[in-house]
């Protein structure tokens, strides 16, 4: 419990704010802020009285509280969500937002936010238009689909198709692509959110496709294919491929549905990455109607593209749904921008941010560890630093089994402990977002760009500071 005498010494908010220092702070924040702050500041002291081994004067607590008031404003003016330097090695990292936007979808994201934009207006006709016109044909054009819709997410996607096409009535789908990916998101659920009932075949490891055929009935809306996402099933194992699935469609008068996922728009096989099927490839295999997002390998914003034949995905433009779900301004903006950058696949794989990191060659991620250790050497730090080589995830739950060549700078200090180090870069500025193995903290340079390493080496020499306050 506090000592009465030591509570005593504290000043009031009050008092404190009559201090030149608080007027100061009151004539460039509002004054709510600083009220507030300084409250906080005034509450934090009163909890510490009795941690002070030798009491404190008012005038101590006075100059203690107004030092640490304009910390408190400045966290509260600030933005809560912030930029990170991404140094944990995943490109298409969930949790950090997915894809980074190149620089064609950020100035064109601005461009059109900053003021009035040609939306849902036809400059030509003068008359109003679809919103989805800016992005439609660039995707025919990209995919080979006889059309295209796009809504705010790739589970709003398979909601749309799913209750567009077979409320009431039966999908099936193989046990083993009923999956579940991050924040719980799992195809049973959507399913019945829906409105459609699921119709389990195959086991979970075997699937063939007379499981789909034997289960075919009058009710059969669709034959659903799920791509696995985030995990992948080794050994004994059968899946039936979507030419197959739609060879059957097609005899039974069965609409074929494919949530392919990744919504790349690259094959990158040919550039040493298996498994990353491109939505022409998967359109081509013969599903009318195929679903991915926007912001995973096609690099782009968050969005669920919808592809495939028209009489399946122009319906689903009119369903009520569409407009619960449609995508904003600044989103179709930066698709657009990022789209147009895939009709070169050369510029694609050196603007778009996701496919420049998948493919960067291992030596030139090396040559960037080489620069961060010789800027946090130049700055005089008592950090132990070693490059190493390692492995790293696309991530995203679009190639579970790609692992990338990458070089990790491992970072130590004598009397800082890891866990330490790594929560002193987390909440830094910028943040810091990193791994910690074996008794040191490891930033993978693969997904730290060129010009934050000068930021990243600043962040981690001052997080190697202060060895005799532990945090």
């Amino acid at each position: 419990m506090p000592d009465s005498r030591g509570l005593r010494s504290l000043p009031s908010v009050a008092s404190l704010l009559a201090s030149d220092a608080a007027r100061a702070l009151l004539r460039s924040h509002p004054r709510a802020v600083v009220v507030d702050a300084l409250r906080e500041v005034v509450g934090a002291a009163r909890a510490a009285v009795g941690e002070e081994r030798v009491p404190l004067s008012r005038e101590a607590w006075i100059d203690r509280i107004l030092s640490m008031l304009p910390g408190e404003i400045a966290s509260r003016e600030s933005l809560p969500m912030r930029r990170v330097i991404n140094a944990a090695g995943i490109v298409v990292h969930t949790n950090l937002g997915r894809a980074p936007l190149p620089g064609e979808a950020l100035a064109a994201v601005l461009d059109t936010a900053r003021g009035y934009s040609n939306l849902e207006f036809d400059l030509a006709a003068g008359e109003r238009s679809s919103r989805l016109s800016h992005v439609e044909g660039m995707l025919r054009a990209l995919t080979g689909a006889e059309c295209a819709h796009v809504v705010n997410n790739n589970a709003a996607a398979v909601l749309l198709c799913l209750a567009g096409h077979a409320r009431g009535r039966e999908v099936i789908v193989s046990r083993g692509e009923l999956v579940e990916i991050g924040g719980s998101f799992r195809i049973p659920d959507i399913m019945a959110e829906s409105g459609a009932r699921l119709v389990e075949v195959g086991t979970t490891n075997r699937t063939r496709l007379s499981d789909y055929e034997n289960a075919v009935t009058g009710q059969t809306a669709l034959l659903l294919k799920v791509h696995p996402s985030n995990f992948s099933v080794h050994g004994f194992t059968g899946e039936v491929r979507t030419a197959d699935l739609a060879r059957l469609g097609e005899r039974a008068g069965i609409p074929v549905m494919e949530d392919q996922g990744s919504g790349a728009l690259i094959d990158l096989a040919p550039h040493g990455i298996p498994g990353a099927v491109s939505l022409r490839q998967v359109l081509s295999a013969g599903p009318g109607i195929v679903t991915a997002s926007g912001d995973k390998l096609l690099g782009g914003p968050q969005a669920g593209i919808i592809l495939g034949k028209e009489d399946l995905v122009a319906p689903l433009t009119k369903h009520p749904l569409s407009r619960a779900l449609r995508v904003d301004k600044m989103c179709l903006a930066a698709l657009s921008a990022v789209l147009r950058l895939h009709a070169d696949e050369r510029r694609a794989r050196d603007r778009v941010p996701v496919l420049r990191m998948l493919l960067e060659p291992e030596e030139r991620v090396r040559a960037r560890a080489r620069r961060l250790v010789r800027a946090i050497r130049a700055s005089g730090s008592e950090l132990s630093l070693a490059i190493e080589r390692g492995g790293t995830s696309p991530g995203g739950g679009a190639l579970p089994d790609i692992f990338l060549p990458t070089a990790r700078v491992a970072v130590s200090h004598p009397r800082i402990p890891e866990a330490v180090l790594e929560e002193r870069l987390r909440r830094g500025t910028p943040p810091v977002v990193a791994r910690v193995g074996k008794g040191k903290v490891l930033l993978d340079l693969r997904t730290v760009r060129d010009d934050e390493v000068p930021e990243l080496a600043a962040a981690v020499s001052a997080a190697g500071k202060n060895a005799g306050k532990i945090d």
